[in-house]
């Protein structure tokens, strides 16, 4: 068998993922928050990319990619003239930063304040104790048991470890151990160094001297009845009328199942959003939301250096360039990130135009193929445009994947979205009886009643989904 050598050519079409593609991609999943993130890095990261100033002129604005809706705002990639080093008035900045150091008067340090004076720190749920615990005076000893029991609390004020492994790392007999831990179970917050949630509310309860009440015989031996309050069961146990049962529960309902709450450094995550739609008489307007975001555009003083090609290496112009193109690929991959928001927006706008007209009860059935065919688009664009991205509407906050629902047959006309069912479940569970709650039978029967067919196994799952308790615990006495 011979072997030979061949040449052949051979056509083929093949999707490649251009730099400037993998960035537009990527701008587009981001956040708001995120993408103010990516923008402040490559700030910092790019010097050929710098933040437009307030007077920066409108014709000197980097051509986009495709025109924008007028009332969209954008941040613009703006071209303007910036000093050259030669314009520098480098004596100046000589004299000034070779003297010996900062040059200040008497009344400005007399004046100003320290810089201590501006920082302040929650005192977190370890100083706390820490501090309780060195006012004990204790011994080497003791304190170093009461530090290792402190360290190893969670978030709620729990500990963590059993009393072996506490004596164990702490080298210490397991009676010390017990003696500090119940030391450190008196201090505030009450509650505080427990193990379960059984042992946290009988601490409470025996700091309000409710010794050999019900209350505490309820915690000690039927939690797991007063969890599913069943309040007959208790009271049949410990052979008290029902009044006294219901009134030891409301007092347990005082008590701090976790006593580390008040000391949580997890501060609110505050919604911004994305866009936001405005009703102006009987027509809706779409606006991007740009405040606080910043105008970028490309620094004149390199484009000028590469331009010029005087005094610059092959090395540094490929750098400088490369820094170019990049600077410019973020500014039209943003333009294009606020255009693909823009026409998402307005394509969900006219699918559920009656949502933003009459409300959520009003919400149709819609999926991400509707609006990719809408606006020409594949799915998974669609689907990215609408991750973590928020609208401020005439109904409330919302985000943009909240306008996709499944839908839920009618016995009669159109089909429902499934959130117009969650919020219907919501509202008549918030309406009924609470001695008397809907069961979920009951709420399948009082949805069919609504011309909304939904099985009581389904309304199980969306009363689960809303968080919200069976009929059994939704009880009160």
């Amino acid at each position: 068998m011979a072997l030979e050598l061949r040449q052949q050519l051979k056509l083929s079409q093949q999707l490649v993922m251009t730099p400037q593609l993998q960035m537009a991609i990527k701008l587009l999943q981001l956040s708001r928050l995120e993408l103010l993130e990516t923008i402040h890095q490559e700030l910092q990261e790019n010097p050929a990319l710098e933040e437009a100033t307030e007077d920066a002129s409108t014709d000197q604005m980097e051509e986009a990619p495709e025109i924008i809706p007028p009332d969209i705002g954008l941040i613009s990639g703006d071209i303007s003239d910036h000093k050259t080093v030669e314009d520098t008035d480098w004596s100046s900045l000589i004299n000034e930063y070779s003297s010996s150091g900062r040059v200040s008067s008497e009344t400005e340090k007399r004046d100003s304040p320290n810089y201590e004076s501006f920082i302040a720190q929650k005192e977190s749920l370890q100083d706390h104790l820490f501090w309780q615990l060195l006012m004990t005076f204790p011994d080497q000893e003791q304190e170093n048991i009461g530090s290792l029991i402190i360290g190893n609390l969670n978030a709620d004020g729990y500990l963590e470890l059993s009393l072996e492994e506490l004596a164990a790392t702490g080298q210490t007999s397991s009676e010390k151990a017990i003696e500090m831990l119940q030391m450190l179970q008196t201090f505030d917050p009450i509650g505080v160094c427990s193990r379960d949630l059984r042992e946290c509310l009988l601490i409470q309860a025996r700091h309000l001297n409710l010794e050999g009440t019900p209350v505490v015989e309820i915690i000690a031996n039927h939690l797991h009845d007063l969890e599913r309050k069943n309040y007959k069961a208790v009271s049949k146990a410990l052979k008290l009328p029902i009044e006294d049962i219901i009134s030891a529960v409301d007092i347990i309902k005082g008590f701090e199942p976790r006593p580390g709450r008040e000391f949580s450094s997890e501060s609110p995550q505050y919604i911004t959003p994305d866009i936001y739609v405005y009703r102006v008489e009987d027509e809706f307007v779409i606006v991007l939301n740009d405040d606080g975001m910043p105008k970028l555009k490309v620094n004149s003083f390199y484009k000028d250096a590469i331009q010029r090609k005087k005094n610059v290496s092959e090395q540094t112009r490929d750098y400088v360039q490369e820094k170019m193109r990049s600077a410019t690929w973020l500014i039209r991959s943003i333009h294009q990130r606020q255009k693909t928001i823009y026409k998402v927006m307005e394509s969900i706008l006219r699918y559920q135009r009656e949502f933003f007209e009459k409300g959520i009860l009003h919400l149709k059935p819609m999926v991400l193929r509707d609006i990719a065919e809408d606006i020409g688009m594949h799915e998974s664009t669609i689907s990215r445009v609408t991750t973590n991205k928020y609208a401020h509407t005439p109904q409330g906050i919302f985000e943009l994947k909240f306008f996709f629902n499944s839908s839920i047959n009618r016995m009669h006309g159109e089909a429902i979205a499934s959130a117009s069912v969650l919020n219907q479940i919501k509202q008549i569970i918030g309406s009924e009886n609470t001695k008397n709650p809907y069961s979920d039978q009951q709420l399948s029967e009082m949805l069919e009643a609504a011309n909304i067919k939904v099985a009581r196994r389904t309304v199980a799952k969306y009363r689960e989904i809303l968080k919200l308790l069976p009929s059994s615990r939704r009880r009160e006495f």
